[in-house]
């Protein structure tokens, strides 16, 4: 093994051949030396400008925010205690502005909808809780206030919500109906009589459950509820809803309880609404996508009630859009701790007889570590051009039905895989740094547990996923709605030909005959760029066609039947829609490469993008080769090709992790202080003094040795 414990400077600029892998030889015949020589540099200044983005200076300021102690997190505080530092911390972000950006001009924000999202992504980096508590309040509770509400509704309420005067909850999820908002039991009937909306919760199922700010803090809620006039249900609305006085206690007729000791966040005072009989104004229905008048006379300027609904979700998609950054941010957080450590860290002799290895040197913690850094740079550049598009949506620049529901489907996609994507990754960090890693000194378990419950609000993941294939199967429907019957039979006559020549061996031995005694070959195929986009792309079309064949019949069968033929397919529309997703992660990666700032960053990165392309395809290898896209050979090839990869990028691992921007007081992990390093240069030290002297004791074993 080569000793790279001490990291070589790069020279921004410098570049080796980026051909990529012209000519390449078999997997073990490139030593670690030999690559070291030849393989360029990044330029990690340029390149960790390029990772902030677009809104790259309200990250900045955020990351500065951040780094002030007050702002951070506090390990081994009692719930009492995390909750009041987190709270102050409220009052912190208020003086300081930037929590204001979304808000409109006129009651002093700034109409920035990205920016705001960047900056709240990297409140992260100080303390989740922090984070999210602000996201109920100014993202959740002040954003439906300023979405769902009016110009009236903005006067009156959002400067109290902007300047914390009035805390509020999201009362959206209630126990009984978590992501199935259309279902919500709470009813808001209208009483024409004194003009007021009745606000009840008829059943214990009902109550709003899991609110942040609803057990301490709030003193009015966002509610959503079934709206009721004149018998008619015109399904869930938004309704600005006063729950306590000023002295904190709860208003006539609403009760609650606080959900207490939780798996991490207990900085949030999350807790439980009910109402009975609570009475609120006319005006207080958040009223612009349905209004009420005097008389009960419901109008909406959308006819559709289904519609309707759907477009005042959408006016909320920032949650997610939030939450795929904030788990982006988490995962570059402790993959820097991991990988600084494992750069620093020794152990065992493996190579000679006195310097231990450096952990990160062995082939199976690179294994661990490095492709989830690819996934975390993919999921990182596929973050920002989700940014964009939000900004896009939300700023009206092209805010039409067909962006808002690309930017939903985008949303239901993505935010699933960064949030499953941080936990794997802080899980895998946290045993790459054996001990040291369970420490809370380190973060890496605390941080984990934080985010656990990314993974389910805002929208289960499994369940935003089948929104995603809902859509795939919409499209695919929709692209022979109108087709005459020579497109029908042609599309036919491709998808059984695809068969034919898939399914049958004839592709396979054709390539088994080409690949026939050259792995590298099969490698040079493989890692062409088009070759992984048809892979990845194929897998996607081929299992949205599939189940759209098997779904054909469900419009001629009863509601039951019809139900449990689509329920059969469940899990196979939540595979494609993930498959989608990762498509979606691998061509921002791969666009990206064009914006690299030099060549020798630029070639790092398609190495980087590459693992994860890769890494994708070995997942799936075994749908790969039961339909048969690829052959024994190119299967075998992909795992060779992985190891090979996982090499090269090894000189860079520390500039990868360095380029994502978290300093010290950041990462606030002592493992990724640089201590690690001097801890082994002295035992080395101290090792080699012993050796000098000659009084270092003799080893038992090498008295045997000379017996022999």
């Amino acid at each position: 093994m080569v000793d790279t414990a001490t990291r070589t400077n790069a020279t921004p600029g410098t570049t080796a051949d980026t051909t990529p892998d012209a000519g390449i030889e078999p997997a073990d015949s490139t030593t670690p030396e030999q690559i070291d020589s030849a393989a360029p540099r990044i330029d990690v200044e340029k390149l960790g400008r390029q990772l902030l983005g677009t809104w790259a200076e309200a990250r900045l300021a955020s990351r500065a925010l951040s780094s002030r102690p007050e702002m951070q997190k506090v390990e081994g505080l009692s719930l009492k205690d995390q909750r009041a530092r987190t709270f102050g911390q409220l009052k912190l972000l208020v003086a300081n502005g930037q929590v204001h950006r979304a808000f409109p001009k006129s009651v002093g924000g700034q109409e920035d909808n990205g920016g705001n999202i960047a900056g709240f992504e990297e409140l992260v980096a100080a303390d989740p809780s922090l984070q999210i508590k602000s996201g109920v309040q100014w993202g959740l509770f002040g954003s439906a206030v300023m979405q769902l509400g009016t110009e009236h509704h903005h006067k009156k309420y959002l400067p109290g919500i902007m300047s914390l005067e009035v805390p509020g909850a999201f009362a959206m999820t209630e126990t009984g109906h978590g992501s199935d908002v259309a279902s919500v039991a709470t009813t808001a009937t209208y009483d024409p009589e004194t003009q007021e909306f009745v606000i009840d919760t008829p059943f214990r199922a009902a109550w709003k459950d899991y609110l942040g700010n609803a057990a301490e803090d709030g003193r009015a809620a966002v509610v959503f509820a079934q709206l009721i006039t004149r018998g008619m249900r015109h399904g869930v609305h938004a309704f600005y809803v006063p729950i306590r006085d000023a002295d904190g206690a709860f208003l006539p007729g609403i009760g609650g309880e606080d959900d207490g000791l939780k798996g991490g966040l207990n900085g949030i005072d999350n807790g439980r609404l009910h109402f009975t009989g609570v009475r609120i104004p006319r005006t207080d229905l958040l009223n612009k996508y349905g209004d009420v008048a005097e008389d009960g006379t419901y109008t909406s300027p959308i006819d559709s009630p289904g519609r309707r609904f759907f477009t005042m979700l959408g006016t909320l998609v920032q949650g997610r859009v939030s939450l795929d950054g904030s788990a982006v941010a988490a995962s570059k957080i402790g993959l820097k701790i991991a990988v600084t450590y494992g750069s620093e860290r020794r152990q065992f002799t493996a190579g000679s007889d006195t310097d231990e290895e450096v952990i990160l040197d062995y082939q199976r913690h690179q294994r661990r570590l490095f492709p989830l850094l690819a996934t975390t740079y993919a999921a990182s550049f596929a973050h920002e051009v989700f940014l964009q598009k939000f900004d896009d949506v939300f700023s009206g620049r092209t805010d039409t039905d067909a962006d808002r529901q690309d930017l939903e489907t985008i949303a239901a996609a993505l935010k699933p895989l960064s949030t499953w994507h941080a936990l794997d990754t802080l899980q895998e960090c946290r045993e790459a740094c054996g001990g040291a890693g369970f420490l809370v000194e380190n973060r890496l378990t605390s941080l984990r547990a934080d985010l656990d419950v990314y993974v389910t609000f805002e929208g289960d993941n499994n369940v935003l996923l089948q929104l995603v294939a809902k859509r795939l199967l919409t499209d695919f429907s929709r692209k022979f709605a109108k087709a005459d019957a020579g497109a029908l039979a042609r599309y036919v006559v491709t998808q059984a030909a695809g068969r034919a020549y898939h399914g049958t061996g004839l592709r396979s031995v054709a390539q088994t005959v080409k690949d026939f005694g050259s792995t590298a070959r099969s490698v040079n195929w493989l890692q062409e760029p088009s070759t992984q986009r048809e892979l990845l792309t194929d897998r996607v079309a081929t299992m949205i066609s599939e189940i759209a064949g098997r779904l054909r019949s469900a419009d001629r069968l009863s509601k039951k039947a019809a139900a449990d033929l689509f329920n059969s397919q469940q899990n196979e529309l939540i595979e494609a829609a993930r498959a989608h997703a990762e498509l979606l992660q691998w061509e921002a990666f791969t666009d990206a490469l064009e914006k690299a700032p030099d060549s020798g960053t630029r070639q790092v990165l398609t190495w980087l993008r590459d693992l994860f392309g890769f890494g994708l395809i070995e997942k799936h290898l075994a749908w790969y080769v039961i339909h048969g896209r690829l052959s024994p050979q190119r299967a075998q090839a992909v795992g060779a090709y992985i190891d090979r990869l996982i090499t090269r990028i090894r000189p860079h691992a520390v500039d990868l992790v360095d380029a994502f921007g978290y300093g010290p007081e950041l990462v606030r992990a002592k493992i990724a202080t640089g201590a690690e390093a001097e801890r082994q240069e002295e035992a080395r030290a101290y090792y080699a003094d012993l050796r000098a002297s000659g009084e270092a004791p003799v080893e038992e074993k090498s008295l045997k040795t000379k017996k022999r």
